[in-house]
Parts: structure tokens; C-alpha cells; sequence
């Protein structure tokens, strides 16, 4: 089996030697061209797995030869060379298709690293279809985590896909609960790094005084406390992605530590004197403006645009209500995977127009919150509207029950750890309410009475929250944060 090919383009005669000789130490074969001419007549002959191309050349701009390859039928990852300092260049190149950039002068190890990752470029992902016809698969074998059969979740998924080829940056926006890290995952996923680390990250979650030190590690005795060597969040995630969510809540001097970390691709621990050599893809997630917290002068302008090559907008769901059914079925499927009694909860018609015609401001987590609550508390096996809570809905569009039947089938295969057997089924009528007097505040009745039920669960246990979890059919962790919401202390 032969090499994988590269070729280097640039017209200093010393730099390509430089290049040749170290591609070749990596077992590869390398052909070199000093022009734009002479780069096309070579790529008119030979197939290359990485072209390797700098900016400036005499008959020419490298970004040329950039648009030409990532227009092109084949799937060739282009790598650019730019000046030292040229940020601005490196940017350029990375919106017009560019793989990845080096700054002169070239560092050997962030080279072969670069290359590394680009040879794990493989043939093009085909574009997922819709939903219910997908059997797209991402690299590491799992499956993309958004759902959707609307025309906003195709477009969605098919932009996911071209860029999780690209080193490029990527900023995801969209509302609170719309699903921006897992628009990341998948992301991830489905580029060359998927056998690698995915690390999530909350920026607004880390005291600033411990910020450099999460995110760069630190060398024993650095500082009280520091007892031994720990690596940061960039040594974590080596070789993989490193998702920076809620990045606008960073304070402005982390900003300044974490361009110098990007535009080098080097980070110091803290206590350290040297630095070291990272490989990570960075996605950024935010549900505020970035472009207004940089003229009100909170984020600042060169990490923006270092951060901000792409942007991927995730589209609320309430402009994507034909998503709902699939949604529900795909959430009540997972959730059956720790709630026994999930096998016998349906959805009413009425409950899904009522769902259809909500506003949805916390997006699809909203969604999850409420199917959990109603499940917990459906009469009968059926979720009804005033199982819901949902405040201010009006009538919903009609919705007919065959539509979210379906669903459930397509859902089945996607919603992790669900039963394969698992198929609900749509409720006929609505259940009618005998004549009694209604509560004035439907989730203040709904809150008394889960209070109720989980304080009596750990008077059972004697207080043993797990215990009580496995009584109540549910994790531990979802017992834990319904404590916390519902204000239940030990001392109660």
C-alpha cells in the first residue's frame, strides 16, 4: 500500500525543503510546487491527501488555490501558511474552506499534528436525510444527537456536517435549552477527532480566580493546595474538541490568556516556564449576542473573530413545531429507560395541540422539563393538557393521532437507551374533569403533591436518598434536582 501524497506549495526554497524533509521523516511521499501553476498541474495529475499551501505566492494568492480545492468534486483537507502575527489571513483561509493554518516560522510538532489529524480526513459524510429515513452514523459509531425532520433541523444537519471536517473554529448561538452542545457532540462526532476527547466546558460556572489554572493545569506547589502536577481542560481535551459553552461570561483578562492559548496553539501551566504543544478543535456556544458584547466593550474584538469563523445558528423550537412530535416520542422513549411505568403512558391529542401551540422560551429542554412532570403524574396511563402545566397556551393546532404514532416508531431507534419494544401509542379522548374544583395554580398543585410523594419516599428509605431514587423509579441525580427545586431538606 503506497503513502498518502502531500503536496507543499510555497516559493522559498528553504521552507519547502524544511517541510519535505519533515513529511518524509513522517513516512510520507511529498511533491512540492513554488507557484499557483505549478500547484494546479500537479493536482491535474496526482491525488494528494493534504495540500499544504502558503498565502503569498508570485503568481498569486494561496486562498485561491484554497476555494479551488474545497470547490472541487474531491474531499482534499488544505492547510495555509501565513506570515507571523497575519491572524487576519489565517481567519481568511479558515471561512474559505481551509483545513487548518501554521504561523511561520513553522513549529515541527504543531506540524505533524496537524497533519495527523488531517490524514484522518476520510471519504465525505453523505448528507443525513431527513429523520426518519437517517441511518447516518457518525465516526464513532453513534448517532447525530439532533432530531428533527423539519426543513430548519435538515439545513441544520447538513451545515453540521461539511464543517466537522474543518480545523475552523465554530460558534454556535442560539436560545437557552435549543441544544448547542449537542449540535457540538455531533459536531464532534463527525470529524477526523471523533476517536478523541470532547470536553465540555462552562464558562460561567469557574471562579475567575481558578480560571487559568482549569483551564491551562497547573505544576505541583504552584500555589496553596496544589499538592501534585494537574493538567487543564486544553491537555484533556489533546487531540480532541473543547467546547467553550456560555463563552461570553468569560472575564476579559481570561480572554486575553485564551487568544494568546489559540493563536499560539500553546499553553504554560500555571507554576511552569515553558509551554506546550496543544491539538484542539475549539467550538464555541453562547446564548447572548457576542457582536453586542464586544461594542459594550465586555468581550473583546480579536478573541471574537478568532472564535467566530463559523457561525451555526440553532433555530428555536418554536420555529420548528412540525418537530414536536418526533421530539416528544424521542424524550418519552428515553425517559421510559429509568420510569418502569413509562410502558403505559400515552399522549392525548388534545395535550399535543396544546404543545403545538406554545411558545416554548426554554426551548427543547423545556420540552423535556415538562413531558418529566407530566409523566410522573398522567391519570390512567395518559397524559392529558392539564398534566402539561403549561401556562398561557392557547388552542393548539389540530393534530391527528396517527401524526405522533408514527413517531414513536422513528423515535424508537433514536432516543438512547430506550427499549427497542417501546412503542406508545396516541390515547383516543381526552379524560374529562367530574366536576371538581380546580386548583388555582396548576404547577404550585403539581410541586405539593411530587413534595408529598418524595418526602414519603425518604421517610421510607430513612432518608437514603438512593434508596428513595430506586423507589420512585428514578436516578438519583433527577431525585437530586428535584429536591433541590422543591426546596426538601434532610432536617424536613
Amino acid at each position: 500500500m503506497s503513502s498518502p501524497r502531500i503536496l507543499v506549495v510555497d516559493d522559498e526554497a528553504h521552507l519547502r525543503e524544511l517541510l519535505e524533509i519533515a513529511l518524509v521523516k513522517m513516512g510520507l511521499d511529498v511533491d512540492s510546487a513554488d507557484s499557483l501553476f505549478a500547484a494546479r498541474s500537479h493536482l491535474a495529475q496526482n491525488d494528494y491527501a493534504l495540500i499544504l499551501t502558503d498565502m503569498r505566492l508570485p503568481d498569486g494568492l494561496g486562498i485561491e488555490l484554497v476555494r479551488e480545492v474545497t470547490a472541487g468534486e474531491k474531499v482534499i483537507p488544505i492547510a495555509v501558511i501565513t506570515a507571523y502575527g497575519s491572524a487576519d489571513n489565517a481567519v481568511m483561509a479558515l471561512k474559505a474552506g481551509a483545513f487548518d493554518y501554521l504561523s511561520k516560522p513553522v513549529a515541527l510538532d504543531q506540524l505533524r499534528l496537524m497533519v495527523q489529524s488531517a490524514l484522518r480526513v476520510g471519504k465525505p459524510v453523505e448528507t443525513p436525510r431527513p429523520v426518519a429515513d437517517s441511518k447516518l452514523r457518525a465516526g464513532a459509531g453513534s448517532a447525530l444527537r439532533l432530531i428533527g425532520q423539519s426543513a430548519a433541523m435538515q439545513e441544520l444537519r447538513t451545515q453540521i456536517v461539511r464543517l466537522a471536517r474543518s480545523m475552523a473554529p465554530v460558534a454556535i448561538t442560539g436560545e437557552s435549552g435549543s441544544g448547542k452542545e449537542l449540535a457540538a457532540r455531533d459536531i464532534h462526532a463527525l470529524s477526523p477527532r471523533a476517536d478523541k476527547p470532547f470536553v465540555a466546558v462552562n464558562c460561567g460556572a469557574i471562579p475567575e480566580a481558578l480560571m487559568e489554572a482549569e483551564f491551562f493545569g497547573y505544576r505541583k506547589g504552584a500555589f496553596t493546595g496544589a499538592a501534585d502536577d494537574r493538567d487543564g481542560f486544553f491537555q484533556a481535551a489533546n487531540g480532541g474538541t473543547l467546547l467553550l459553552d456560555e463563552v461570553a461570561d468569560l472575564p476579559l483578562a481570561m480572554q486575553v490568556k485564551l487568544l494568546r492559548a489559540i493563536q499560539e496553539r500553546r499553553v504554560r501551566k500555571v507554576g511552569a516556564t515553558v509551554e506546550e504543544a496543544v491539538d484542539v478543535r475549539l467550538v464555541s456556544a453562547t446564548h447572548q449576542n457576542l457582536a453586542e458584547c464586544v461594542e459594550s466593550g465586555r468581550f473583546r474584538q480579536d478573541l471574537y473573530y478568532r472564535l467566530n469563523v463559523i457561525e451555526l445558528k440553532l433555530p428555536p423550537l418554536r420555529e420548528r413545531l412540525d418537530d414536536i412530535g418526533l421530539l416528544v416520542a424521542a424524550i418519552l422513549g428515553r425517559l421510559s429507560a429509568f420510569t418502569p411505568q413509562a410502558e403505559q403512558v400515552t399522549l392525548a391529542p388534545a395535550a399535543l395541540s396544546a404543545l403545538c401551540a406554545y411558545a416554548f422560551p426554554g426551548n427543547v429542554r423545556e420540552l423535556e422539563n415538562i413531558l418529566e412532570r407530566a409523566l410522573a403524574f398522567a391519570n390512567d396511563g395518559v397524559i392529558e393538557v392539564a398534566d402539561l402545566g403549561l401556562k398561557g397556551a392557547g388552542q393548539g393546532r389540530p393534530v391527528e393521532a396517527p401524526d405522533l404514532a408514527d413517531h414513536y416508531s422513528e423515535a424508537a431507534a433514536l432516543a438512547a437507551g430506550a427499549p427497542a419494544s417501546l412503542e406508545p401509542v396516541v390515547a383516543g379522548m381526552p379524560a374529562q374533569f367530574n366536576g371538581a374544583e380546580l386548583p388555582s395554580s396548576l404547577p404550585d398543585y403539581l410541586d405539593d403533591i411530587e413534595r408529598d410523594v418524595i418526602r414519603q419516599a425518604l421517610t421510607r428509605t430513612h432518608f437514603n436518598r438512593t434508596k428513595a431514587a430506586d423507589l420512585l423509579g428514578i436516578s438519583f441525580r433527577q431525585l437530586r434536582y428535584r429536591m433541590q427545586r422543591l426546596s426538601i431538606h434532610e432536617q424536613d
